[in-house]
């Protein structure tokens, strides 16, 4: 069933016969004949009651009507939405945990104040859990650390992070010639801070004896403020620990000390709704006003010419 078809149907229904159906239509008035017993056959019933050139409505016609008009409102609605440039729908977003906590509560407010009709999905794991998702076709953008496979994906600078690694309160310095802590707290592998404490530690020629994997960044505070070990994590995360008094703060040597949260999507998947959080991100953050992505250039370039 074609809706060219139920478009042909609902004009001979309303134009009360072919003749001006096929006038309203341009079209030739065989061709709307034809194209109704097409119908006709395609559906194995009668849709009108011919009394010489007059037709009435049949019973599997009126029936029809009522469908025809449901679909052909929901095709011109659909393409509306389509050809519209209104962020609507769902947006599907993925972020690290340390951002959606800390980064991402002022920019989700504000969009959901500015586009009320799009419902707005999050969900959190490590860049390259959230890199396949993006893939998978189960989430439009994420927000993870670089590095990041430029062959997939495009990118826009979001937030930079300063790392620290924290130890309990009282901790005695951890720098070159001291002492390496024998516990690490982590995420499980994957995530990017993680490497970073790994590659810290082999800088140094050690390996931590044991390695605790946690879910959280807060869980990360705690274990560490119990003296259970020492952690990596941004230093906008501590901020946020009321307990910030029991644990001690270490710099990183340069080159572990700073990460760039970019967000990313896959190549060819811009999008209002995307282009739409991009914006606000770039509002809120001091690095992606100074840096803004390639696909708001390209979309700038494109305007212009």
């Amino acid at each position: 069933m074609d809706l060219s078809d139920l478009r042909i149907f609902r004009a001979v229904v309303q134009s009360g016969g072919v003749t001006r159906a096929a006038e309203r239509l341009h079209r030739v008035q065989s061709n709307v004949t034809t194209r109704i017993r097409q119908l006709e056959q395609d559906l194995g019933v009668s849709l009108f009651i011919r009394d010489g050139k007059r037709l009435h409505l049949a019973p599997a016609g009126q029936l029809l009507l009522g469908y025809a008009e449901q679909l052909l409102a929901l095709a011109d609605e659909t393409r509306s939405a389509v050809q519209d440039a209104r962020p609507r729908g769902v947006f599907r977003l993925g972020a690290m945990e340390s951002t959606a906590a800390v980064r991402l509560p002022g920019p989700l407010a504000a969009f959901h104040r500015r586009y009320p009709d799009v419902v707005l999905e999050l969900r959190t794991g490590n860049p390259q859990q959230l890199a396949s998702a993006i893939l998978a076709g189960e989430l439009d953008a994420a927000l993870v650390a670089e590095p990041i496979s430029e062959a997939a994906f495009e990118k826009a600078p979001a937030f930079m992070e300063d790392l620290i690694v924290i130890a309990p309160a009282g901790h005695p310095p951890i720098g070159k010639n001291k002492p390496v802590p024998q516990t690490m707290i982590a995420f499980e592998s994957g995530c990017p801070h993680r490497a970073r404490l790994e590659q810290w530690y082999a800088m140094r020629g050690e390996m931590p004896v044991r390695t605790i994997e946690l879910g959280s960044y807060h869980a990360m505070l705690g274990c560490v403020a119990a003296g259970m070990g020492v952690a990596l994590l941004p230093r906008s995360v501590l901020d946020t620990f009321p307990e910030r008094r029991r644990v001690s703060v270490h710099e990183p040597p340069a080159g572990l000390n700073r990460a760039m949260t970019i967000l990313i999507w896959r190549k060819g998947a811009y999008s209002p709704k995307l282009e739409a959080f991009e914006l606000i991100l770039r509002a809120k953050s001091d690095v992606a006003r100074a840096r803004p992505s390639n696909a708001r250039h390209r979309a700038a370039n494109g305007r212009k010419n």
